[in-house]
């Protein structure tokens, strides 16, 4: 780790100590991927006819895949299947850009020394397949008690409905729980579930 990433790591593992339950975003907090993922988007999009503006993924950074389809579809304009859509996107995103991501080490580093005193779950608005794969490139499948994807609760991000679930599983109170979030919606997420959180990326 770098002295910067370092600092950051002692932050965060200080704060991880009040609580019981420690809930990780995937994409962009413990995963170094959004400039795949963003990539995908383009595309995806581009077979639509779209000239995709990728700060559309930056603001809809957490919601399911389906529900930025919908988004997609909305700002341009243009009529999208949101499953078909969110099934190409996913399988792009697999076949082309993957392999791109890394791990966030600092934070990836306080999970890992996390698992023997906390509760642990990864909350995150993509597809279980391709957070499986995400998971396994930056070695953590199975570092975790449970994982709360799309369509596993009716509304994604920024509904608390998500972060309410891991709870649930974890049968940890909402108020015992720190969300690691690198998004706005997932933000809004934590706090309407009753939760503490921290933005890694503006520690």
């Amino acid at each position: 780790m770098t002295e910067i990433a370092q600092q950051k790591y002692r932050k965060l593992k200080a704060l991880a100590q009040q609580y019981k339950a420690l809930l990780f975003d995937v994409d962009g907090t413990l995963a170094d991927n959004m400039h795949a993922h963003k990539a995908a988007y383009v595309a995806t999009s581009k077979e639509y006819g779209i000239d995709l503006d990728p700060i559309l993924i930056d603001e809809t950074a957490g919601w399911p895949t389906i529900a930025v389809a919908e988004e997609i579809s909305k700002r341009y304009e243009t009529p999208l299947d949101k499953y078909v859509f969110a099934k190409r996107k996913s399988r792009i995103f697999l076949e082309q850009f993957v392999q791109q991501t890394l791990p966030v080490d600092y934070v990836v580093q306080v999970l890992l020394d996390s698992v023997d005193t906390h509760r642990i779950a990864l909350v995150s608005g993509g597809t279980r397949s391709t957070l499986n794969v995400t998971l396994e490139t930056i070695k953590l499948h199975g570092k975790y008690e449970t994982l709360v994807c799309a369509g596993d609760t009716p509304e994604g991000k920024p509904s608390p409905q998500p972060f309410l679930l891991a709870a649930q599983q974890l049968e940890v109170d909402p108020q015992d729980c720190l969300v690691f979030e690198d998004g706005d919606p997932g933000v809004q997420g934590a706090i309407a579930a009753g939760m503490a959180y921290v933005r890694i990326d503006q520690i």
